[in-house]
């Protein structure tokens, strides 16, 4: 008997609703209770921001450098200090009113960006040059600039080397993995120079080979070729040469994709500047509790709530300035004229006395 349209249509439809009846109670009931279980720890991990981490670990962790004196040197007893040392104090003053709980983890120029990017430390403060490249490909942010700086390079006296021309056809010591590396290759082309670059992994390898003899010539940015002349055998034998190769502006510099510990980062840099700006010093900061300047009270934590912004206690500024000092302070006692630097400050002075250190208002 032939079977009508209309009841072939419904005997497949409650087929069709049969088998998915019966593979249903034949599958495995969802669990998704368990897999949300599952995931909340992953998800809570990736929710906290740079500045919990920091907070429940209990000390901050910078990049640093182990073998440049004056910037971040690690002596014979194993205490790091210099100028970029004492602005990782700055930031674990601000955060935790104690400016001890800090770490320095020791990096090369080639490795520094990895160690920041691998979540190995918070922040890399580690004399590194600011460039669109670094703000862009290697996804980091830079607070600002707390050295400017320019490369320059070093020769024998006797050498008889004055000018980039005097170069011509000589071998240069130089450092593999910084910007210093690509400008002497960029200056020289321009220059129509040819030279041999000698290059090398660490800064302690390009130091040994100059003094050896190895190369006639070697360069990097002019404070780590004063940091490195102190160390030489014969300092006094060694010069640098009256030309600069390129700007070197040195800082601070975060991941991408935290703008609260940007921002804090930023803002307790600029607080050194701010507090030379308004002659404020770890030893007479206590002269300054009872003004009536909006804008020393606000800086000082007296006036708004402008730590909180950033996550911090509202006496996060003056931790700072308490502890570690203005920027005239961290200058002078890592780089100044009581020092065996005795670098002139330059453009390193406040904008008010011709540098080029200006912070933005506290408002």
């Amino acid at each position: 008997m032939k079977m009508s349209p209309k009841v072939y249509t419904i005997g497949m439809l409650l087929s069709m609703v049969l088998g998915i009846i019966i593979a249903a109670c034949a599958a495995p009931a969802p669990t998704p209770v368990a897999s949300e279980e599952a995931a909340a720890p992953a998800a809570q991990e990736q929710a906290k921001s740079t500045l919990d981490i920091v907070k429940e670990r209990g000390k901050i962790i910078c990049v640093g450098n182990a073998n440049l004196p004056g910037f971040g040197f690690l002596d014979e007893e194993g205490n790091f200090s210099g100028f970029d040392v004492d602005y990782c104090k700055a930031m674990a003053a601000a955060i935790f009113g104690d400016a001890s709980k800090f770490e320095i983890r020791p990096a090369t120029a080639k490795e520094r960006f990895t160690v920041l990017q691998s979540g190995e430390a918070d922040v890399l403060i580690r004399n590194t040059t600011w460039t669109m490249s670094r703000d862009t490909d290697l996804g980091m942010n830079f607070a600002p600039t707390t050295f400017y700086d320019g490369q320059g390079i070093m020769v024998r006296k006797d050498s008889g080397i004055k000018t980039l021309q005097d170069l011509n056809g000589a071998s240069i010591c130089v450092q593999t993995g910084t910007t210093t590396e690509l400008n002497l290759a960029d200056q020289m082309a321009a220059a129509g120079i040819e030279y041999e670059p000698v290059v090398f992994e660490t800064a302690d390898e390009v130091t040994t080979a100059y003094e050896e003899g190895r190369c006639d010539a070697w360069t990097t940015d002019k404070s780590g070729l004063v940091s490195r002349q102190t160390v030489l055998k014969d300092p006094s034998a060694h010069e640098i040469m009256d030309v600069t190769l390129s700007k070197e502006p040195l800082g601070p510099a975060v991941r991408h994709g935290d703008d609260q510990w940007f921002d804090l980062v930023k803002w307790v840099t600029f607080s050194t500047f701010l507090a030379e700006e308004h002659g404020i010093t770890s030893e007479n900061i206590d002269s300054f509790m009872d003004s009536t300047d909006p804008n020393i009270r606000k800086l000082l934590g007296l006036e708004g709530e402008f730590c909180a912004k950033i996550g911090l206690e509202n006496d996060c500024f003056a931790n700072v300035i308490r502890q570690v000092g203005n920027y005239a302070e961290i200058y002078n006692r890592n780089l100044g004229p009581d020092t065996v630097f005795n670098l002139p400050r330059g453009l390193n002075s406040l904008y008010t006395d011709g540098g080029l250190l200006y912070s933005p208002p506290i408002r």
